[in-house]
Formats: structure tokens, sequence, C-alpha cells
């Protein structure tokens, strides 16, 4: 993988990891797409370059992060149904990540909940003053393990959890955010940790790659989330929603009418 792919891939990355349309599955996709091989150092690239989005989190967000206890008390128990789901089911969740079907399928499945979505939970409880409660928490930390199968959108899952619980759009939005940085911190810190007790190690050349697409996932992840907390106050998850389903019908029909879309070799 050179410069140009890893450049393709960390815009992807910045573009969907915070827009409900799923950033695994748009970079599955750009991968098969440009004939990626997934060996260790992409595997690793694609989980790695979401520092780059945590850290636009964190800057964008900054005092948030500076707030008593209770709010990284919150993101912990919402973080930890995610990190026993991936423990639990880590090779059922790679195999998913190489088929492109179910990337698919679960882009036209969500994007049916969230053309529906604004209109089912119309009704928001919770101020977006208000303080999220720990059941609440949880509760959206749980919605999250369903973002594991690839194409279903950690934001996505995430958000409905929210509006479930009747935090408002943005409130919802804002916490899938906050919630990203745990999560994603988690997986690329694994990824890391796995790449290198295995005895592998990143050459020169990886290591520029790595860092350029990191600082490319960080610029566009700015822009991204204030995009989407505008696009949502003001017009809700509907159009997100017609993109999934158009682009996953899309998928199929160039899948089983003989294109070459799967990055399984």
């Amino acid at each position: 993988m050179g410069l140009i792919e890893a450049l393709i891939l960390a815009f992807i990355e910045g573009l969907t990891e915070f827009i409900p349309v799923s950033s695994t599955g748009h970079i599955i996709i750009a991968s098969s797409i440009m004939g990626i091989k997934s060996d260790d150092f992409v595997k690793l690239f694609t989980v790695g370059i979401q520092f780059g989005s945590i850290l636009a989190v964190i800057i964008l967000y900054f005092k948030h992060f500076f707030q008593t206890l209770r709010f990284y008390y919150k993101l912990f128990v919402a973080f930890i149904p995610a990190a026993v789901f991936g423990v639990l089911f880590k090779s059922q969740i790679d195999e998913m990540l190489e088929n492109v079907v179910i990337v698919a399928i679960a882009l036209i499945a969500g994007g049916i909940i969230l053309v529906f979505i604004d209109k089912i939970f119309n009704k928001e409880k919770i101020n977006n003053d208000e303080e999220i409660s720990y059941k609440s928490a949880f509760i959206i930390g749980f919605f999250q393990t369903i973002s594991m199968v690839p194409g279903i959108s950690r934001s996505a899952a995430t958000i409905i959890g929210g509006l479930i619980e009747g935090l408002s759009r943005k409130k919802a939005a804002e916490f899938s955010f906050f919630l990203a940085v745990p999560t994603m911190f988690g997986a690329t810190a694994k990824s890391l940790f796995d790449y290198f007790e295995n005895g592998l190690f990143l050459n020169n050349e990886q290591i520029k790659i790595f860092t350029f697409g990191n600082i490319v996932a960080f610029v566009v992840s700015v822009i991204a989330i204030k995009f989407m907390i505008s696009i949502v106050v003001k017009y809700g998850f509907k159009i997100f929603g017609y993109y999934r389903i158009i682009l996953g019908l899309i998928i199929l029909i160039l899948y089983f009418t003989g294109s070459k879309l799967s990055i399984i070799d």
C-alpha cells in the first residue's frame, strides 16, 4: 500500500467515522475496488488511523474531557459491553470484515432504520443540559456492540441507542463521539499490541504511511464532526438512511453481476 491508497483510506475513515454510514464498511469497499491485499500492515493501518479521528474529538470537545469524574465513569460503563464482546467474538468479527455482502446487507438494514428513526423517536425526554444516567450509558454501550458487524456503523448504533433512551439528536450524536474515544483507542492499542507481539515491526516507509494516514484522518474528522452535528440538528438522519440503502443496493448488484468486490483472495 502506497501513499495514494493511504490517503484515500484515511480520507474515508475521517469522513465516515462519525457519520452513521459505517467507516469500516466503506474502507472494506474502497480496499476492494483499489485491489489492496489484506496483509498485516494494511489491517493495522485501517484500525490505527482511528487515532487521528480520536484526536479530532478530543480537540473539538476539549472542555468536555475536563469535567467531573462522572463523565469518565459513564464512558467506562458504556465502553464495557464492546470490550467484552470484542474479546469473546474476535474471530467471528474478523471473518465478517472480509465479506462485502454482509457489509451491503448491513448498510441497507441500517439505512431503513435511519429513514424512519426521526418519526419513531420524535419525542426527546432529556434536555441537552441534563446529564446522561449510568443506565442510559450502559444501554448505549450495548447498542455499540451491534456495530461490530461491518456495515452497521458504530455511530449509527450508538446514536439509535441514545435516541431510544430519550436523548436529543445533538446529545445522542455527541455522546457517540465521546464514546468513540475509549472504544477506538482500545481497538488501536490492541491492534498495535498484536502486531508487535507477532514479531512484526514497522519499517521507515510504513511509519511514514501510518503517520500520514493519521494526519489526514484527523483533519477530515474535524470537518466531518462539525458537518454531522449541523445536519442532524437541522434535518435528522433520513438523508444518511437513503445514502446507505442506495450504496448497499449498488454493492449487491455489482457483486452478483460478477464485479470483483471481495477482498478475499
